[in-house]
């Protein structure tokens, strides 16, 4: 069976990068993007749901079925933001969002949800964003998928011809040889973070967290 994938975040670096390993994939079929913005691309495969507040998804809730993979590249940065206000667009609305797909599509949908290499789910750490991400993975583990996998990259080499590039990139970019030669545990592409998630969702990982390492041993599996 093909994958009919929903991917979130896909006016973001992550999410569409995620969104362009999809539409290159043979193993999948359909592919509905939904975020606030066009994503920019058009594709045969591609769907696009423009929904404001993913808060309340009620209004397009019926419109999520029939899906057998869900790619979660939705996020915010923790920089200046209150812990309460980070917990509410991270932990809440994802979950929110996972609790919605449960509903509409049954346990077999594998959810992959992007975190962040650092992530803490021993909920230590001194890092809010940290704590909050690590119990954000584990409500999903126990949320009751049958399959849902963590994935934690760290420091990712954009996809050329990606239109949704976070600023910093053009000036740090370029560092992305040097990291992966020196530190290759941190250091991946977003082609071997998308390539990642449609191995898992078709055959399944040994384990539920990806670290870097395991991200790029799965993309070439």
């Amino acid at each position: 069976m093909k994958l009919r994938v929903i991917v979130t975040g896909t006016t973001g670096m992550v999410g569409e990068g995620v969104l362009l390993e999809c539409l290159n994939s043979p193993e999948v079929e359909q592919v509905l993007s939904i975020s606030r913005r066009p994503s920019g691309h058009q594709h045969p495969k591609l769907r696009e749901l423009l929904h404001e507040d993913f808060q309340n998804l009620g209004p397009i809730a019926d419109q999520l079925r029939g899906y057998n993979a869900c790619f979660f590249c939705l996020g915010v940065s923790s920089v200046g933001m209150p812990e309460p206000e980070y917990r509410r667009f991270t932990y809440d609305l994802t979950l929110h969002f996972a609790r919605t797909l449960l509903a509409h599509n049954g346990p077999d949908l594998t959810f992959c949800y992007v975190s962040g290499a650092g992530t803490d789910d021993t909920l230590r750490s001194r890092q809010m964003w940290a704590r909050v991400k690590g119990e954000t993975e584990n409500e999903l583990r126990q949320l009751g998928f049958r399959q849902a996998f963590m994935f934690r990259p760290g420091f990712l080499r954009a996809t050329p011809g990606q239109r949704h590039v976070l600023s910093y990139y053009k000036y740090f970019g370029w560092l992305y040889p040097v990291v992966r030669g020196v530190a290759p545990k941190f250091a991946s592409t977003l082609q071997e973070l998308g390539q990642a998630m449609l191995h898992v969702a078709r055959r399944g990982y040994p384990k539920p967290i990806l670290e870097v390492p395991d991200i790029v041993a799965a993309a070439k599996a």
